[in-house]
């Protein structure tokens, strides 16, 4: 199961991207409802060299001490926030400056080693929200529906491996290329063959999901120099299995589906949206689907602003 939703405006101008993802997963709650996800691209402004840390903690004041005092041996604390989130696990929000993007990876790492917590995601340009739970409850938690941005895609997870926890929902992101997320419905049957030589070229996994395998695969292709309908077109190519596989990028959003189709995935556009999704009724909610076409098999589209 599982399902997926993209949308991106093409005037390039901010609009309420959060509450266009949430209607579009609220159509899609049937097909997952273990945990949902959102990658929102170009709301953020942040500064040049600031990233946004989101970092998952227990309810103790101990552990938030010490993860500011790690930050603070590197950066100082922008627009520091603590959302409360349940009896146990609260996310700590902050922003903080590195003098360039390879540090931030290391630094990630390096959070990774204090026990008890874990870090979702460090971004710039896109803002990453997902949880466990029904796609209304994570929206209005996290304040979702007045996100704005210029596109971003979504999650709904049905878990059929790995754990079903804050970090193991989707989207996921690689740090060999800034800001690149993905979400995904299927599986990848060739999982280690597509993971052993990525990790030999220095990509490191945290996870034995496999769309963790398939944003780094696409990540290190746009790192190559690939554009990113290329690097959709390889990926039917190289991965075996029943997949649908949605990209997030600075730029664009894009799709691509196995070569059996056993996966779904329509889009629908206008003068103003491209939108793709697992069923018709999620682009219904966004934009008129008199024309909405399927996503053949083996198929790749995109859209880059």
């Amino acid at each position: 199961m599982c399902g997926i939703a993209g949308i991106i405006y093409k005037d390039k101008k901010t609009h309420n991207v959060g509450k266009s993802l949430t209607s579009m997963l609220e159509s899609l709650q049937h097909r997952g409802p273990d945990s949902a996800g959102f990658a929102i691209y170009g709301g953020l402004n942040l500064q040049k060299n600031n990233y946004q840390l989101n970092i998952e903690v227990k309810n103790r004041p101990e552990l938030l001490k010490q993860i500011k005092e790690t930050l603070l041996e590197i950066s100082p604390i922008f627009n520091e926030e603590l959302i409360k989130s349940d009896e146990k696990y609260n996310v700590y929000r902050c922003e903080i400056s590195l003098e360039k993007y390879s540090m931030l990876n290391p630094l990630i790492r390096k959070l990774d080693e204090i026990e008890e917590i874990q870090v979702i995601n460090g971004s710039h340009s896109f803002e990453m929200i997902k949880d466990i739970g029904k796609v209304k409850d994570i929206a209005k938690r996290y304040n979702v529906q007045n996100r704005i941005g210029t596109h971003g895609i979504g999650h709904t997870r049905f878990a059929t491996e790995s754990g079903i926890d804050r970090y193991h929902a989707h989207p996921y992101q690689s740090y060999i290329t800034a800001d690149i997320t993905v979400v995904h419905n299927g599986q990848i049957t060739n999982y280690w063959k597509i993971r052993d030589p990525l990790e030999r070229k220095g990509h490191i996994f945290e996870s034995l999901n496999d769309t963790e395998c398939i944003v780094h695969y696409i990540a290190d292709k746009l790192y190559q120099g690939y554009k990113l309908e290329e690097a959709l077109e390889e990926a039917v190519k190289d991965l075996d299995g029943p997949f649908s596989i949605l990209v997030g990028t600075p730029n664009g959003i894009g799709i691509a589906k196995d070569k059996l189709g056993l996966r779904p995935g329509v889009m629908a556009e206008n003068d103003d949206i491209f939108a793709i999704a697992s069923e018709e009724m999620s682009l219904q909610d966004v934009l008129d689907t008199d024309h909405v076409e399927q996503i053949a098999p083996g198929e790749t589209r995109s859209y880059t602003l």
